[in-house]
C-alpha cells in the first residue's frame, strides 16, 4: 500500500494497493478518496500516482463547476464590505478542517490588501481550532504561493490583529450579544449541529447580516435549506423566517469539480488501466461525470450501492 498527496485537505492521501498474485503477476487498484484541487491555494496540488489496473474516483461535484478563485475572492470582499457597511454580520458556516483555514487565508490576504474592512473575525468551533493549530504546526504542507504571500514575509496566514479563536462557551455567546459589524465563522459546515445554530438562530431574521455558503450542502440539511433559500427555518424547534441575505460562493470547495476530475484523469498514466469506477457522489453527478470521463477513456462505471465487482 503506497499514499499520495490528496491535495484535498492537511494529511489527505490517495490510496494505492497492489495485490500480488501467486503466478507472479499484480493487480494495481488507486483510490483518490477526496481529490483535491490545482486552483486553490494552501496545500500542495494533488499528486499522481504511478499506472494503475482499476482507479476509484470521487464525484461530489461529478456535474458541476466552481467559480474561478480569483472572482470567488472579489465576492468574498464585497459580502464583507456591503454587510459591514449595514453594520451586520457575516455568518460562515465552515468545515472545521481546511475550510475554515482556507477562509481566514483569504480574510488575511484582502485585509492587507485594504480590500475590507478590519471588523473582529470569530473563530467559533473548537474542533476548528484544534484543526488550525495542526495547520501552523505543519507549514511545509503548503503551496509556493502560501509562502510567497506569508512566511517569506515572516507572517502566518492564520494570525492577525482582528481574528479571535473562540474556546469558550461563554465567549461564544456573548458574541451574539455584540451588535458590532463581525465575521463569524462556525461549525458544523451543515449547520446540522454545533455553535453555528445558535449564531443562525440569533441573526438569520435581520435583514442587515449575510448567511455565506462555502461548501457543499447535502439533501435535507439546514446548510441546504438555507442554500435554497427556504423563507422559514427550524432552528432548535423554533420557527424563524429568513430575513438576512444568503450568498453562495462554491470556489472555496476542496473537492475537485468535473473538469478538474476529467484533466486529473487525462494526465495519468493510462497504459495498464482497465476501468474507472465512480463512488462518492449523488445518482446525478455520477452519470454526468461518467459521460465527461468516456471523452478520455472508454470503460467508466458509476458503483452501484450492495454490487459486487470483480477486479481481474
Amino acid at each position: 500500500m503506497e499514499f499520495f498527496d490528496a491535495g484535498h485537505i492537511l494529511g489527505s492521501a490517495m490510496v494505492m494497493v497492489t495485490v500480488n498474485r501467486e503466478d507472479g503477476t499484480a493487480v494495481r487498484i488507486g483510490f483518490s478518496g477526496d481529490l483535491g484541487r490545482k486552483a486553490t491555494p494552501l496545500l500542495k496540488n494533488p499528486r499522481h500516482m504511478p499506472p494503475v489496473d482499476y482507479f476509484i474516483v470521487e464525484s461530489t461535484y461529478g456535474n458541476r463547476l466552481h467559480e474561478d478563485v480569483d472572482q470567488a475572492e472579489t465576492e468574498l470582499a464585497e459580502v464583507i464590505t456591503s454587510t459591514a457597511a449595514k453594520g451586520g454580520k457575516v455568518i460562515i458556516p465552515a468545515f472545521a478542517i481546511e475550510r475554515t483555514q482556507v477562509l481566514l487565508y483569504f480574510i488575511h490576504k484582502l485585509r492587507n490588501a485594504n480590500r475590507i474592512p478590519r471588523i473582529p473575525v470569530y473563530v467559533d468551533s473548537p474542533m476548528a481550532i484544534s484543526a488550525t493549530s495542526i495547520f501552523k504546526a505543519h507549514p511545509e504542507c503548503f503551496d509556493r504561493e502560501t509562502y510567497e504571500l506569508f512566511f517569506d514575509h515572516d507572517r502566518n496566514p492564520f494570525e492577525f490583529p482582528e481574528v479571535r479563536y473562540v474556546a469558550e462557551v461563554q465567549e461564544s455567546m456573548q458574541i451574539n450579544e455584540r451588535h458590532e459589524p463581525a465575521i463569524i465563522i462556525s461549525a458544523s459546515g451543515m449547520c446540522e449541529a454545533g455553535r453555528i445554530l445558535h449564531h443562525l438562530r440569533n441573526n438569520v431574521e435581520n435583514p442587515n447580516n449575510t448567511v455565506l455558503i462555502v461548501g457543499f450542502m447535502a439533501k435535507n440539511t439546514l446548510g441546504r435549506k438555507l442554500a435554497d433559500r427556504n423563507p422559514t427555518l427550524t432552528i432548535f424547534g423554533e420557527t424563524f423566517e429568513l430575513k438576512s441575505r444568503v450568498k453562495i460562493i462554491n470556489a472555496f470547495s476542496a473537492h475537485a469539480d468535473y473538469r478538474e476530475i476529467a484533466e486529473y484523469v487525462s494526465e495519468m498514466d493510462l497504459t495498464r488501466l482497465k476501468k474507472i469506477f465512480l463512488v462518492h457522489g449523488e445518482t446525478e453527478a455520477r452519470n454526468n461525470l461518467k459521460l465527461e470521463l468516456k471523452r478520455i477513456f472508454p470503460n467508466v462505471e458509476p458503483v452501484e450501492t450492495e454490487k459486487r465487482y470483480t477486479l481481474e
